[in-house]
């Protein structure tokens, strides 16, 4: 097992090729521990050279809804009417705090997903 940072795309192209001969090795081998540690590597470099923005409040609302078969008449009553709902989910208007709460609860989002800015269209 020789296993280094990894410092540029050379060696995160070496530590993918590395991983995908020993993915399915057995856990508590040499291999399957070699795989552990590369694996980590590679997400540390990944988070840094490769950053995944979270989407948007009202993205995260869609995508959470599209999971969980919701249409936008199911959030009718959560935070708002049928006007509100549609207001919101095209970002003619902002979430309230209210809102966010009762997001949180029955989307299971996270609030501070919910509570980032994000542009109106007018």
């Amino acid at each position: 097992m020789n296993i280094k940072p990894i410092k540029n795309e050379t060696d995160y192209e070496k530590a993918l090729k590395r991983l995908e001969v020993i993915f399915d090795a057995k856990s508590n081998s040499k291999e399957g521990d070699e795989a552990d540690i590369l694996s980590l590597l590679i997400e540390n470099y990944e988070n840094q050279h490769y950053p995944i923005e979270s989407p948007d409040p009202i993205e995260a609302i869609k995508i959470r809804m599209e999971e969980m078969n919701l249409k936008q008449k199911d959030l009718v009553g959560v935070i708002g009417g049928k006007s509100r709902v549609s207001e919101i989910l095209n970002k003619k208007k902002r979430l309230t705090v209210d809102m966010i709460r009762e997001l949180e609860r029955i989307l299971s989002i996270s609030a501070s997903v919910l509570v980032n800015n994000y542009q109106l269209i007018k």
